[in-house]
């Protein structure tokens, strides 16, 4: 093997994970930098919808030995268990750790956060229960009673922070990683490590995410990366992006060609859209994704 890392930094339009919440009242996870505020949906909310989403975790099994934990055994390895390329840490007899075969960066705003506060209620099902069961939920009695749960009708009012903005994060693939595992002697095929790959990849393509009834069609706009020597999110600390604008500078040219592509939604999703395609004419993202899936292909088979 030619001991290589597949690697992406991806620009998408996505929502946040929402942190501890206060009451009735819940606030979208943020994180400080330069001075400045920024949602984040974080890497582990997006590593979990990747393995759910790609059809690894079809086949998790799951023991319980103090904790919940994946189930790793002489039956149940790397080889016949797709689910363990997230990594493992088990604990049943001799603790045995597999590091994950690939890391996520948090998706982070590429913009400060700015606070939009949603209100809602159960004004419709708080009505049918109070029509059912004769109560008038509009009464000082009722709204008495929605301490003591006597005779409420259930109207909960609640309220929530909202953001859903362009985010970029990374992810890195250790290709050598793929269907190995130091605590077996068994592996995966080739067939099975080129699956494995691909369809983590066609997750990213096609990446769907919800929290709190929202859904998003979380596909790249943008996304720059490919099969390289550098096993790190080579690109995570070049693309960066504000005001809907990519800031086109020296490093990221210089990082693309070493050997790497660029691929680009097109529809307006970017301001400098028009220098994005005349500086690194890049394939849509369909193209992008079916060249990349060929370089797997060849790099396992070779």
């Amino acid at each position: 093997m030619k001991n290589k890392a597949l690697t992406l930094t991806i620009i998408s339009n996505i929502t946040s994970n929402y942190g501890e919440g206060l009451g009735n009242v819940s606030t979208v996870q943020k994180v400080f930098r330069n001075g400045k505020v920024y949602a984040t949906r974080s890497r582990e909310s997006l590593k979990n919808a990747i393995m759910v989403q790609s059809g690894l975790y079809d086949d998790l099994k799951v023991t319980v030995d103090g904790a919940a934990q994946k189930l790793v055994n002489d039956d149940v390895n790397i080889s016949n268990c797709k689910a363990l390329e997230g990594g493992y840490m088990n604990t049943s007899g001799t603790t045995n750790i597999r590091k994950s075969s690939f890391y996520l960066t948090d998706a982070v705003s590429c913009d400060e956060f700015v606070n939009e506060t949603r209100f809602h209620n159960n004004l419709y099902l708080a009505s049918a229960y109070a029509k059912e069961n004769k109560i008038n939920f509009q009464a000082k009695k009722d709204r008495e009673n929605e301490d003591k749960k006597e005779n409420s009708s259930g109207l909960m009012p609640y309220q929530y922070e909202f953001d859903k903005s362009l985010k970029k994060y990374s992810i890195t693939i250790d290709l050598d990683k793929i269907g190995v595992d130091e605590n077996s002697p068994s592996q995966a095929d080739t067939g099975e490590k080129i699956q494995r790959v691909l369809s983590i990849l066609k997750t990213i393509q096609n990446l769907s995410l919800i929290v709190k009834g929202n859904m998003d069609n979380a596909e790249p706009l943008l996304i720059f990366g490919g099969i390289g020597e550098y096993k790190t999110h080579y690109f995570d600390n070049v693309v960066n992006v504000k005001r809907d604008t990519l800031n086109i500078e020296n490093g990221l040219k210089d990082r693309v060609k070493n050997g790497y592509r660029v691929g680009l939604l097109r529809g307006g999703n970017f301001i400098n859209e028009e220098d994005i395609v005349n500086e690194f004419s890049p394939l849509s993202i369909s193209e992008f994704f079916k060249d990349l899936e060929e370089d797997v292909k060849s790099y396992y088979e070779e």
